[in-house]
Formats: structure tokens, sequence, C-alpha cells
């Protein structure tokens, strides 16, 4: 893209000037998380008291505990359930790239729970930790056992999907409250998920230190979505200048249909083909003999001495195209007198006496 083409869009979205950037105390925020990660990996791997802890908790039956707001957790622990919560934020994130005419927040927030599928995947079912409801031996990690519990899927995506709207807030009080809203709601679906007993603690603090990391990596992956985003709209630049436009104007191109013929030919061609021959020899055989012979017409009649009357298929047309059809002349057939008019009446009778 040009160099101004990039100058104009920066203009006029101004919240791409306004992301973080990967700065020192981010980097060191990275690795403490990171640590903080490995260190519990460990710690259930080698079944410490991190384990023995889950078991206490398990066995206390937090859900039988409080039982009445059972019913409202159930509820609650859909916003950390990846399909409404990817829904809701999409519809906000899309109305945002409408507005501002930018793809980065969509770019923001595919590009997280992609990264989200694939780190928290990878280690769920690499590890294959069983949850509390399908534990076997009271004390064990049950790790490597075919589960898919470790770390906490709900948590992570809790604090992905809704920290990715404060990380694109575009002031620093929309950063701060967006910041404090998303960690509350990712704290209350991993309890809650502990709660209904469909997780393990050590599930749900490896679920926020996994979604954390994603959070704080994601500057580094700002280049890539800048260029992803100049290819998209470099590619929509040229569809529309390849699109044909409808200019209003008719273009002018070849005839289908022949030169259009003036009204009396437009009649004359409706007929079939003889009937102006037919018609003739009608006309012909209505004039005597005597008159058919010497071209002269019979008294009163319409037509001029010296020429015999012309059918309908023998007309001169008034188009200057000329007529469709050539003009059919029946000669082989002669020409018979008329019957008088007395002899028809006797033979209408019997016959002639």
């Amino acid at each position: 893209m040009r160099t101004d083409e990039r100058l104009r869009r920066t203009v006029e979205h101004p919240t791409r000037r306004d992301l973080p950037r990967m700065s020192r105390t981010r980097v060191w925020l990275f690795g403490l998380t990171l640590a903080v990660y490995a260190a519990i990996v460990v710690g259930v791997l080698t079944t410490s008291k991190l384990v023995t802890l889950d078991w206490q908790v398990m066995l206390w039956r937090p859900y039988k505990q409080w039982p009445q707001i059972h019913a409202f957790l159930d509820y609650f622990v859909v916003l950390g359930q990846r399909g409404p919560t990817a829904v809701m934020v999409l519809a906000w994130l899309g109305w945002r790239s409408w507005r501002h005419r930018t793809l980065h927040p969509l770019l923001v927030l595919g590009t997280s729970l992609l990264l989200l599928n694939v780190t928290v995947g990878a280690v769920k079912y690499g590890l294959g930790r069983l949850g509390p409801h399908y534990a076997t031996t009271v004390g064990s990690s049950e790790m490597f056992a075919g589960g898919d519990i470790f770390p906490s899927g709900h948590t992570a995506n809790a604090v992905v999907t809704w920290g990715v709207l404060a990380y694109l807030a575009t002031t620093q009080r929309a950063q701060r409250l967006g910041s404090v809203a998303s960690a509350l709601l990712a704290l209350g679906v991993g309890a809650t998920t502990v709660y209904l007993g469909t997780h393990w603690v050590s599930d749900v603090l490896l679920g926020w230190a996994a979604g954390l990391l994603i959070l704080l990596a994601l500057p580094w992956f700002e280049p890539a979505m800048a260029r992803a985003e100049d290819l998209v709209a470099e590619g929509w630049e040229r569809w529309r200048e390849r699109r044909p436009r409808w200019s209003g104007v008719p273009v002018a191109g070849p005839s289908l249909v022949g030169p259009r013929a003036s009204e009396d030919d437009d009649e004359d061609s409706r007929e079939p083909v003889g009937a102006g021959s037919q018609t003739a020899v009608s006309q012909s055989s209505a004039v005597p003999s005597g008159g058919a012979q010497n071209g002269a017409a019979a008294p009163g009649g319409p037509y001029p001495p010296g020429r015999p009357p012309a059918g309908r298929g023998e007309r001169t047309p008034l188009s200057p195209a000329g007529s469709r059809r050539p003009p059919m002349e029946r000669t082989d057939r002669p020409v018979r007198p008329a019957t008088p008019l007395v002899h028809q009446q006797v033979r209408g009778r019997g016959g002639v006496g």
C-alpha cells in the first residue's frame, strides 16, 4: 500500500496508535506468569501439596454447602463457555470495526482465540487429567488417564474473551474499568467451576495463567495483524477496481432482429406463404375472359386499364428495406373462366332440362 494511503488510514483510525506495546514491564509480567504456569504443572505432576488441596476441596463438596445458589451459578458459568462469549464479544467488536472502518478488533479477537485453542488444547490432551467426577484414586493427580480437564478451558476463555475488550479500550479509564470487570468475571467463572465440581483448584489456577499469558503476548502479534489488515484492504480495493460498474447508458450492440418493416409489410408478413397467389387467382377468375385477355379492367373495377390485378403478396412494400420474401407468381395453373351465375343456379337444382 502506498505511504499516503497508510497515513490516511492511521489518521482515520486513531485506535491503532493507542494499542499496548510490548514494554519492559509487560515482558517481566509475561515471564513471571510463565514461571507460575510451569510451577503449577510441575506441582501437579509430582503430586505435591497442590494435589492434596485439590482433593480436600473436592471431598468437601462445595455444591452441597450452598445449594441455594446452585441454580444461579449454572447460568453464570455460561460466561466462560467459548461459544456464547465469542458471539457476544464478536457482535460488539464487529460494530466497532464497522464504525471505525478497520478490521483490527476482529483480528485481535481471532488471533487470541486461535492462540487459546492451540495452547490450552495441546496441554489438555497432552496431560490427559481426569476431572473430580471421574477420579479413581484418592490423593492421586489423575494424570495421563485420557481426560481433558487441565487447565480449565472455561477459566482461560473467560480471561481471554473479556480481557480482549480491555485490551482494545481507547482510553485509560476504559482500560482500567475493562481490566477490573474482566478480572472479576474470570475469577467468578473459575470459582464457579470448582463449586460445581467440574474442575480441580489447580485446573482453575492454570487456566488463569494460560489466559493471562495470551493477553500479555498479544502485542507481539500486532505487526502480523497489521499486515493481514493491509492485505485484506488491498484485495478489496483490487476487487472494487475490477468489478464492472453500471453507468446507466445503454450499450449499442449487434441487433438480433432484421430491419423493421412498415405496418403494411407487417400485415402482409402475417399471411402464410402462397396466400397472395391464391388471392390473385381468385380475383382474376372473377373478371370476364375477354377483359382478362385484353388487359382491360372490368367496368367499375378498381384497377387501372392495362394493369392486371395483383395479389397482396405481390405488392411493393412501403419500407425502403424491401420485402422479406420474393413475390410468388403461379404460372403453372391456367386461369379458369368464371362460371355464369345461371349455370350455378341450374346445377344447384339438379341439372339442365
